[in-house]
């Protein structure tokens, strides 16, 4: 999704804990690196937590369809026969 690396950046005021910030320094991390790979992850978790509760109504019809119907092209497939076609036992 969101790539840290080879983008333009802004410089921004973080206020963070001074005993955190001493042994990040102490460690000789890159503040800037390590911030944005972090919060670049955190936003990637959030956009798919928002689009799967977005979706959830869409998703549930759909495995329901697979539930009752099968996986569509299923008889077609040439691997994983052994793991049925999606449809439940009744």
């Amino acid at each position: 999704m969101l790539q840290t690396e080879r983008v333009p950046k802004k410089a921004t005021n973080l206020s963070l804990s001074v005993a955190t910030l001493d042994k990040a320094r102490e460690l000789g991390m890159n503040l800037s690196q390590t911030v944005d790979a972090l919060l670049a992850e955190e936003v990637k978790r959030r956009y798919w937590e928002k689009w799967n509760e977005r979706n959830k109504e869409a998703i549930a019809d759909y495995n329901e369809r697979i539930a009752q119907h099968g996986l569509p092209l299923a008889k077609y497939r040439t691997f994983g026969k052994s793991l049925g076609d999606g449809r439940r036992e009744t």
